[in-house]
């Protein structure tokens, strides 16, 4: 139960996280979003390491620093992704790519999905489908660059959790500053070689600074729930995370999706169930 409550905790976080990332990045290039966040979640991590300890032991160096790396892809891609819109199609459908290669870690790694699990995961491949293929005047549709960057962003997501979870659970809050501390670098490095395309247009600060706050929180809740129960279980339940995006998007965007895709977003809701449920 307590790994349950940390997962949903984090899928809130990374809910909200996302839609005020994605936001933020309407009002200028998307690096100059994540300049700010990357560094705002570092500061929170710095802050926690009094309370929760860390431990920078080689394997945290490693793991952590490859975390950072697949981090900084994902900032830039989710970010990037929900700029173009629309959120309530293309945030489901990173989720669903993100959590389907920790499932597959953890199969490998001697966890079991039952006959709920089996029944998971090609439903998620269908919602997929689904949410996906709007068509007609006035759709929702997401187009062939918004979904490219929705399936990169999944998988650099997903590479972040596997990661994470394979540093040594006695570290603490270390994989978290290392990773933050690499994906923050990246970042800035990224932002001074491609300095001249940023355009001229001011960053959203309250709204970046609030994203990278509350996608530290939601790193540091998926931590703890994956070292208190399953990877399987902390990350598609983890995924559920664009139920607060879509949410957000419908009440403040006034977003509309196509029938055919709110079934997809239903299914979408019944694979990410069974899922963790197996």
């Amino acid at each position: 139960m307590l790994a349950l409550m940390l997962a949903l905790g984090s899928s809130l976080a990374y809910g909200c996280a996302d839609f005020l990332g994605g936001l933020g990045a309407r009002k200028a290039h998307v690096l100059r979003t994540v300049m700010i966040a990357a560094p705002a979640s570092l500061a929170v991590e710095l802050l926690l390491w009094p309370f929760l300890g860390a431990s920078f032991s080689a394997g945290a160096l490693g793991w952590g620093a490859a975390s950072g790396i697949a981090s900084a892809a994902a900032f830039a891609l989710l970010y990037r992704t929900l700029a173009i819109g629309p959120m309530n199609v293309l945030s489901p459908v990173t989720a669903l790519v993100s959590a389907v290669l920790p499932v597959a870690v953890g199969l490998l790694q001697g966890e079991h999905l039952g006959a709920a699990g089996l029944v998971g995961l090609p439903l998620a491949l269908v919602a997929v489908i689904l949410v996906s293929a709007g068509h007609g005047a006035g759709s929702a549709r997401p187009s062939r660059t918004a979904l490219l960057s929705a399936f990169g962003a999944g998988g650099a997501i997903a590479l972040q959790l596997v990661f994470l979870h394979q540093a040594p659970s006695d570290t603490g809050v270390a994989p978290l500053i290392i990773g933050r501390a690499v994906s923050s670098a990246v970042i800035l490095a990224a932002a001074g070689l491609m300095y001249r395309r940023l355009g001229s247009e001011r960053p959203a600060y309250a709204m970046s600074t609030a994203a990278g706050v509350l996608d530290s929180m939601a790193n540091l809740l998926f931590l703890l729930a994956a070292r208190s129960g399953d990877l399987t279980v902390a990350a598609v339940i983890t995924a559920l995370y664009p139920a607060g995006t879509v949410l957000l998007a419908r009440s403040v965007l006034a977003e509309r999706i196509r029938r055919s895709q709110l079934v997809g977003l239903g299914t979408a809701a019944v694979a990410v169930s069974l899922l963790a449920l197996a």
